[in-house]
């Protein structure tokens, strides 16, 4: 499984994205620039040039004609996917940590974060015109724990919001109102991505453990242990594997040696909870998992500034877990 390293951001990776199709991969990092790749090889089409501090948070919407980025530039910007073009942009009184389209492409939900004076808040809009991202907004302000990560509930009627001390909340859109939360995990939560029908999501957290949740009912499924901070985590769209990335802290990488930083991707079976595989190769914890939507690859994005494309061999779509009623 000979990967593609991707080179082309000149700090550590935040986030990565395949659009829908799987053909196109978006990675955000601590400088400036967010990117688009070609997943098949490696190339780099173009960069959204406009923000001037680090990049927390990109979203694309299924048609990929829109993108979202937002960062410690304290903006939000939507951008023409195609041409590379800027649709807006809000400023808002303190960094962006999350934004995510909704299911349908119409709405997106954004989160800034609890600093310089101003509360943590989550925010909503329309985007079908991307004026509108300032004005049609819908915001509720977070009194607990900032919210580090976020995901959409079922046909776009709810959201889940992931706190910095562990804690899960389940808002309902219509009246901003905690309709659930749930407790299960000690430390913050770095990283919530959904399954592919929408039904669960899994988690990454600062606790060493990553758990799978129920969307609608914040019910805690499985949890996948391991021995190190886990950044990020991914369900596979048609195996039930999960894959898991991290690692020791960024500021202690220095006096580690790369075996011993555990910055491998770990991949876990969703419903038995064991490790079945790892995969090295990053010089860096591994800040962003994503599986491409056909299942046939994957992308990590680390510290260390590169991206891996790793493209699945045969063996791992033959490979058969073991088990005995």
């Amino acid at each position: 499984m000979r990967p593609l390293i991707l080179q082309g951001h000149e700090r550590a990776i935040t986030r990565v994205k395949y659009n829908r199709e799987g053909d196109l991969i978006f990675s955000a990092a601590k400088d400036n620039h967010p990117s688009v790749w070609y997943s098949s090889n490696g190339e780099r089409l173009g960069t959204f040039d406009g923000h001037s501090g680090a990049i927390w948070c990109i979203d694309v919407d299924w048609r990929t004609s829109k993108f979202l980025s937002g960062g410690g530039d304290m903006t939000i910007r939507v951008w023409d996917v195609e041409k590379g073009v800027q649709l807006n942009k809000i400023e808002k009184e303190s960094p962006v940590r999350t934004c995510l389209f909704s299911y349908s492409g119409n709405m997106v939900v954004y989160s800034t974060d609890q600093a310089m004076g101003q509360p943590c808040e989550i925010f909503f809009a329309d985007v079908r015109d991307p004026s509108q991202l300032g004005e049609s907004v819908t915001r509720t302000t977070v009194s607990d724990s900032k919210v580090t990560s976020i995901v959409w509930g079922a046909v776009d009627e709810t959201i889940v919001s992931g706190h910095e001390n562990g804690k899960l909340t389940l808002w309902d859109l219509k009246t901003m109102k905690i309709i659930g939360t749930a407790e299960d995990h000690s430390a913050s939560i770095n990283d919530m991505q959904s399954s592919k029908d929408g039904t669960m999501f899994v988690t990454a957290s600062k606790d060493t453990t990553s758990k799978l949740f129920d969307t609608e009912t914040l019910d805690c499924l499985k949890t996948y242990k391991t021995d190190r901070s886990v950044n990020s985590a991914c369900i596979s769209p048609n195996l039930e594997h999960v894959c898991l990335g991290g690692g020791q802290e960024a500021m202690e990488v220095t006096q580690t040696a790369t075996s011993q930083g555990k910055f491998e991707s770990r991949f876990y079976h969703l419903i038995f909870e064991e490790e079945f595989a790892r995969v090295k190769g990053h010089f860096g914890p591994i800040n962003s998992l994503a599986f491409n939507p056909s299942g046939a690859q994957y992308c990590s994005g680390a510290e260390d500034g590169f991206l891996r494309v790793h493209n699945f061999d045969s063996d791992y779509f033959n490979y058969k877990y073991d088990f005995y009623l």
